[in-house]
């Protein structure tokens, strides 16, 4: 479960720019390409929190789709999946979104 880690480095990163204040919130954008279950990443979130600064706080995911854009057509195209295929048929592609895993912001008090 590479989920552990993940959020480990998460809560990590926000301890330290907390600077030891208490944390109340965590919003993260999660791409639907970087293989992170979210249900997966909460329940990680609840444990390595646990002796920190934020300890009890609240984890805000936000999903991003999966897109990219053809270079053979130049269409662009949602992507559910790591399939790397045009509806033209062309494998030539570029993800353009997905594969985002970002801390976005955090509630200090």
């Amino acid at each position: 479960m590479h989920e552990l880690s993940i959020t480990q480095s998460v809560v990590d990163a926000v301890c330290e720019r907390a600077g030891g204040r208490p944390v109340h919130s965590v919003k993260v954008r999660v791409g639907a390409l970087t293989a992170v279950v979210p249900e997966a990443m909460r329940f990680c979130f609840d444990l390595a929190v646990e002796g920190t600064s934020a300890e009890g706080a609240r984890l805000d995911i936000e999903h991003r789709a999966g897109a990219a854009r053809c270079r053979t057509c130049g269409g662009d195209f949602a992507l559910a999946d790591l399939i790397l295929l045009c509806p033209c048929g062309s494998a030539d592609v570029a993800v353009t979104a997905g594969r985002e895993l970002q801390i976005l912001s955090m509630e200090v008090g």
